[in-house]
């Protein structure tokens, strides 16, 4: 960790809801006059999709799994790396990586390939990452460690396979088939290295259905956030003001000791209630440092 450069993490597999995770940190740093760098979790993918592909089906050959949740997809030690430089010296390097062909035409490219590495925006005042492993910690790595705040967005497993199903088949055009077997190859990374992260979040973000999502793979449409709850748990973070967020939250409740239910539609205005006096606590701290 670092007071002068410090380092924001929100991690959750792709569709969890990041996006609006994203959206509500964006504003924050905009109404805080906050200039952050951007580190997406893809960019730390050891293949392309082709390479993946191919990966994928040499390991079913030799009866073991690979996933985008695990190691031999990714690469822990440059992502751990980069929050390491960022910490020090506020630098580093970014690339992303192009999931669909609205992303690859305006660099020329194809979907499943990276952008060459390019160094960061130079100085800004924190680090931003959304993706995968933000929190993700093995034998020879721990990435958690090097993060001033960390926040999990998860959706109830169910929730997180439909998402994937209509994602990956309406948007990336697999088939249904792919889409399950890639559910079914991912489950040991996912139990191994995904879920472990929320016990080391600061907050966690979950949304859960309120209506049946009993057979996900049946499912046609993901549920709306006016469908939802969103369960927001809170870990080793102080001065959280639970009577305010009651107040200019209709609708929510608290469930359990540290933990505040919001409905779904507020879920973005939560989170930078929640998030402003936090990001604004890291950056007094820099000024201070």
């Amino acid at each position: 960790m670092s007071q002068q450069h410090p380092i924001i993490a929100v991690t959750g597999s792709s569709g969890a809801g990041t996006t609006t995770t994203s959206l509500a940190f964006r504003k924050i740093f905009q109404q805080l006059q906050i200039k952050a760098a951007s580190l997406e979790g893809d960019s730390f993918h050891r293949y392309t999709r082709p390479e993946m592909d191919m990966a994928i089906r040499k390991a079913k050959d030799l009866g073991r799994h690979i996933s985008y949740f695990g190691p031999e997809a990714n690469d822990f030690s440059l992502l751990e790396q980069a929050f390491i430089e960022y910490g020090r010296n506020g630098t580093g390097k970014t690339r992303k990586y192009l999931h669909i062909y609205d992303e690859a035409i305006p660099y020329n490219q194809v979907p499943g390939t990276f952008t060459p590495w390019e160094p960061m925006q130079h100085p800004t005042d924190m680090l931003f990452y959304e993706g995968l492993h933000g929190a993700v910690v093995t034998d020879q790595y721990d990435v958690a460690q090097h993060v001033d705040l960390l926040v999990g967005v998860v959706p109830i497993v169910n929730l997180e396979w439909i998402q994937k199903l209509v994602r990956d088949i309406n948007e990336r055009g697999h088939s249904r088939e792919a889409v399950m077997d890639s559910v079914v190859r991912s489950m040991e990374d996912y139990i191994t290295y995904i879920t472990p992260q929320f016990s080391r979040t600061h907050i966690n973000f979950q949304r859960v259905p309120t209506i049946d999502t009993s057979n996900p793979f049946a499912a046609k449409a993901i549920p709306s956030l006016d469908e939802s709850f969103v369960v927001i748990h809170f870990q080793g973070v102080e001065h959280i003001d639970y009577p305010y967020l009651l107040a200019m939250l209709q609708g929510s409740f608290i469930s359990h000791i540290n933990t505040l239910v919001v409905p779904g539609g507020k879920m973005g205005l939560a989170m930078e209630l929640i998030m402003a006096p936090l990001v604004k606590r890291l950056a007094e701290g820099r000024s201070a440092g």
